[in-house]
Order: C-alpha cells, then sequence, then structure tokens
C-alpha cells in the first residue's frame, strides 16, 4: 500500500496505534515461519532466534546465523505494508552519505510465503543512547553536536517531491533483497509541495486532542500555521529520519554507534529533524546540536521560525499518539519517561513543548525559550 496519504504512520495507518501496546502472543506465533524464512534465505545455514529489545512498532528478534550476531524486525499489521524494502534502501543510502547505520542482510516486504514483512540487520553491540541519558552518565554536549553533523550530512540526500518515501514510476519495487550490494535508487515524495504534505491530517490531528479533552486552543494553532504557510513553499525535499530521538541511536556514553529506525523517513525541510529534537532537549543540547550541523552546512533562510513550525507538527504527531495510546498512564519504565517522574508529568511536558513551539513561531524566538 502507498503512504500517500500518512502524515506520521504509528497514529495514521488504518490501524491506528498498532504495536504501541504491550506484545507477547505475536512473537510465538511467528516465531517458528521467521526461523524458517531464514533458514530459506541464508541457504539452510543454522538460525537461532531469542527475543530482541525493540520499544518500537515492530516486532523484533536477536539472531545468531551461522554464529554471526543479527537483529531482526517484523512488521506483521494488517495493512501488509512493504515499508521495510524502502527503509532497507533509505539505510543503505544514509550509510553512502558518511552516517553509520547498521547493514542490511535480508529482508523479504512481499509478503508471498509468510503473512509478515521481515529484515535482517547487522547486530549492534551497543545500548540506544536514551539508557545513558536516563541513567544521567549521557556525554551530552559532544553527543548532541555529532548529531547535528550526521543530520547535516544526510541532509545530502535529496529528492523530488515530498513527503513518506515511495519508489517512484520509473523504479521497478525491490521488495525482496539479499545484502543491497548497490544503493537502491528511484525513491521519490508523492507531493508535488511540501504544503501538501505538512498539512497531511492535521485538521483529524487537531480535532482528536480537542474532542479528547488535551487542547483548547486548536483554532489558535491552525491559524498561526497558516500565518507562516510561505515558510513551507521549498523548491526540493531533503532526507528527514522524522523519528530522531535518543532512542533510535545507538552507542556508549560518549560515542555514536548507529543511527537506526529509518522506516518514517520523509523528504522534507531542513529543520525538521533538528525540530524533533526539541520535542525531548532544551536550549543547550539544542545549540550543540545546531553547532554540529554548521560544523556541515549553513542553517537555511528562516531558519528559526521553520524550527518553531515543524516543532509544533511534531508535538502535535506526539500528542495524538499519547494520547491515543495511553501513553500517560505508563510509569518511568517506559522509554518516554524520564526516570523518577509519571505519565502526569509526561502529560504536563506535552501540552508545554506545544506551547513553547507556539510562543517561538509567533515571535522568531531564539533557542533559549526551551530552557526549563
Amino acid at each position: 500500500m502507498s503512504r500517500r496519504d500518512i502524515y506520521y504512520w504509528k497514529c495514521d495507518r488504518p490501524a491506528a496505534f498498532h504495536g504501541t501496546q504491550i506484545r507477547g502472543v505475536a512473537d510465538a506465533e511467528i516465531e517458528g515461519q521467521l526461523r524458517e524464512e531464514l533458514r530459506r534465505h541464508f541457504d539452510g545455514q543454522a538460525v537461532e532466534l531469542s527475543p530482541g529489545a525493540g520499544q518500537g512498532n515492530h516486532l523484533t528478534w536477536n539472531a545468531e546465523v551461522d554464529g554471526k550476531a543479527m537483529f531482526v524486525r517484523v512488521e506483521n499489521g494488517p495493512e501488509k505494508d512493504d515499508h521495510l524494502a524502502v527503509e532497507s534502501a533509505v539505510l543503505d543510502r544514509v550509510r553512502a552519505a558518511g552516517v553509520v547505520t547498521p547493514q542490511v542482510f535480508g529482508y523479504d516486504a512481499t509478503r508471498s510465503r509468510v503473512s509478515f514483512a521481515w529484515q535482517v540487520l547487522e547486530r549492534i553491540a551497543a545500548p540506544d543512547l536514551n539508557h545513558w541519558f536516563k541513567l544521567g552518565t549521557l556525554e551530552v554536549p559532544s553527543i548532541a553536536f555529532e548529531i547535528g553533523r550526521a543530520v547535516a550530512k544526510w541532509q545530502g540526500i535529496t529528492f523530488d517531491g515530498f513527503g513518506i518515501l515511495e519508489w517512484s514510476a520509473q523504479s521497478p519495487e525491490r521488495n525482496e533483497g539479499q545484502a543491497t550490494p548497490e544503493p537502491h535508487r528511484g525513491l521519490c515524495g508523492p507531493h508535488f509541495a511540501y504544503a501538501d504534505y505538512f498539512h497531511l491530517r492535521l485538521d483529524e490531528h487537531l480535532h482528536f486532542l480537542k474532542h479528547r479533552g488535551f487542547l483548547t486552543n486548536t483554532d489558535d494553532i491552525l491559524a498561526e500555521i497558516e500565518n507562516h504557510r510561505a515558510l513551507l513553499d521549498l523548491p526540493q525535499g531533503c532526507l528527514v529520519h522524522k523519528d530522531l530521538a535518543l532512542w533510535n541511536i545507538l552507542g556508549t556514553q560518549d560515542r555514536i554507534a548507529a543511527f537506526i529506525d529509518f522506516d518514517d523517513a520523509i523528504s522534507g525541510d531542513p529543520m525538521d529533524d533538528l525540530s524533533l529534537l526539541a520535542c525531548f532537549h532544551d536550549a543547550a543540547f539544542l545549540q550543540r546540536a545546531f553547532e554540529g550541523y554548521q560544523s556541515v552546512r549553513a542553517l537555511p533562510k528562516d531558519h528559526l521560525r521553520r524550527f518553531w513550525l515543524h516543532l509544533l507538527r511534531n508535538m502535535i504527531v506526539k500528542a495524538v499518539i499519547r494520547v491515543g495510546a495511553g501513553y500517560f498512564d505508563r510509569d518511568d519504565g517506559f522509554f518516554l519517561i524520564s526516570s523518577g517522574s509519571s505519565g502526569q508529568s509526561l502529560r504536563e511536558t506535552t501540552l508545554a513543548k506545544i506551547a513553547t513551539a507556539l510562543r517561538g513561531l509567533r515571535a522568531g524566538s531564539g533557542l533559549d525559550i526551551l530552557s526549563p
């Protein structure tokens, strides 16, 4: 299926919020079929599977294939989506741009033999950076700088069109892959204008948040976005990770080992990924990320207002997911909630970030208003 009419998969997919709840039964039902599929793919080599440490909307396993450590992701949503093939292509292109990503050892998104799509990646022997951040041991200034550098590097990848990436009409779909001997070509965004993508589901998202009693100022938000419509007039889109956060970066306290989970990647605005960092971090973190970015490329025109506009849009989406999936009812064992905090604290933080983004957009504020 095409993701043309999707702004963000987790909340806009036909099976909204699929994979955001605790899962277990599906793992046992799929594991046997997955093991046989991997044996076939790897020419009969021995395959051992054990539960993987994934907190996203995929089922995950650790795999040992003839003694080699690998990581397996499975998409088993009812939509029969084939997007793991696109993400495999993006991982290759990002790595070719000089940003470390896991090597892709294989994938099959055709669902021709089994009812799910799967992907096999290099297993990186490091936790995600949120692990260290919650412990208070992450070397934040240097890590934030390197994240900014990486964003600037992958923005060298550009596309025709805007929105969630898909295969162009001129490129045959590559749904089943080996170890991807060369970077895939033919990816594009399905929308002619960036504003068309930016406004996808916006009214629906705001209506949901108003109906659930989370937001009361939706008219003000829409009016402010409309006041800055000209900022959405982009001549070309660049690669945007679209889920950039510490739990999608692996490494040690002071070194990045790999960027992961590009399955929400889009062709979009250069300030989008930097705004995503502001969904979780303060002015000091963002200032270092901006400095890292500027060590590779210059900031774009009107970068601050574009930053606030995208922070506002991203926080609206995150609020939809957090309300719809019940994240405000969880404790600090959940990856989004800081140690010693609660779901209520996450709710308050979400509201505060939306208010800050709206204020920054109106005033063209500096990053300092992100400070606690």
